[in-house]
């Protein structure tokens, strides 16, 4: 296991070092000047060469890009152009939003899905069955966007439950962060619950017709204790696989939601960042976000060694 973790963490290591590359270099071709945005059309070249330089834009690509990310594996993430603050701690305001309203997301949809795929598998050719996959596809088909607004209107406007928006902040309580992050965290969850619910009936129909399951039936078990005992741990690899796809999606993709909701979080910072040419802050935040990609996948490769062992041996 220590060898098959020590190859996975180089694994790691390589990719990140790849992205933060690809990130630097596919940002410094994007057109337009941050010192002129900033200084406005007018600006003297004088004055922008000054900014330029406070900035540290004169440099060469690779003087800057070994500053950034020299800077990266210290925790030192630059100054915002705009902000003028440290990055870091831009980034440390939105992240206390942005994870728990994508750990809280993940953590319906698991709820929703588990329940509904092993029913659906335990149902299988039933009208429960058919009734479980018509509810996910017309989950997968409906945008989260739109199913956000109709929430608001429903739970916000109309009965008034919750706000239709903004954060209170986590100072005001932990019931009131989460209640304001209950709608979005819906919004977000009930498509990937679908596809989640998806994944783990056809995992557990696929692994209920595989031999050992018949032999272990041969010796007496009931459909149910078969399923439990056996096949479930064995349908949980792809499962796996998907939830740490979809952390990943839920952690960087909530952009739009986090709009709708007006929740100060990363995709917003990121949002507002690319409107302002503030690339040391999309560099900084998209690291990030990468970084918590190849992470998660680095937690899933080892959930799959320890679900199932043969997975070391193979590699």
């Amino acid at each position: 296991m220590l060898h098959y973790f020590l190859k996975r963490l180089l694994s790691l290591a390589l990719s990140l070092v790849a992205a933060s590359v690809l990130i630097f270099l596919t940002l410094e071709v994007v057109p337009g000047d941050p010192a002129a945005y900033m200084l406005g059309i007018n600006a003297q070249e004088d004055t922008l060469n000054a900014l330029r330089e406070q900035l540290g834009l004169n440099g060469t690509i690779l003087q800057r890009y070994l500053s950034w990310a020299g800077g990266l594996l210290v925790g030192d993430f630059g100054t915002s152009y705009t902000y003028r603050t440290p990055v870091a701690e831009l980034i440390g305001e939105r992240l206390w939003v942005s994870l728990p309203l994508a750990l809280y997301a993940l953590l319906l949809s698991t709820l929703i899905a588990f329940p509904a795929g092993i029913w659906a598998a335990s149902k299988r050719g039933t009208v429960v069955d058919s009734c479980v996959m018509g509810v996910t596809q017309l989950g997968v088909a409906i945008p989260n966007f739109w199913f956000a607004m109709l929430m608001v209107l429903v739970f916000a406007i109309n009965l008034r439950w919750f706000s239709a928006g903004g954060f209170p902040g986590w100072e005001e309580g932990l019931f009131a962060g989460m209640k304001a992050l209950t709608l979005p965290a819906i919004a977000l969850a009930l498509p990937q619950a679908s596809i989640l619910t998806r994944v783990m009936r056809s995992s557990l129909l696929d692994t209920l017709g595989e031999d050992y399951i018949r032999s272990a039936r041969a010796k007496g078990l009931t459909r149910r204790q078969a399923m439990w005992r056996h096949a479930l741990r064995n349908a949980l690899i792809p499962v796996l696989t998907i939830m740490g796809l979809q952390f990943s999606f839920l952690l960087a993709g909530a952009i739009i939601i986090e709009n709708v909701f007006y929740l100060p979080g990363l995709g917003r910072l990121v949002f507002q960042a690319i409107s302002s040419r503030d690339l040391i802050v999309v560099e900084s935040v998209v690291m990030l976000l990468v970084f918590a990609v190849i992470l998660v996948n680095f937690a899933v490769d080892l959930a799959y060694a320890w679900v199932d062992p043969r997975l070391r041996r193979r590699r």
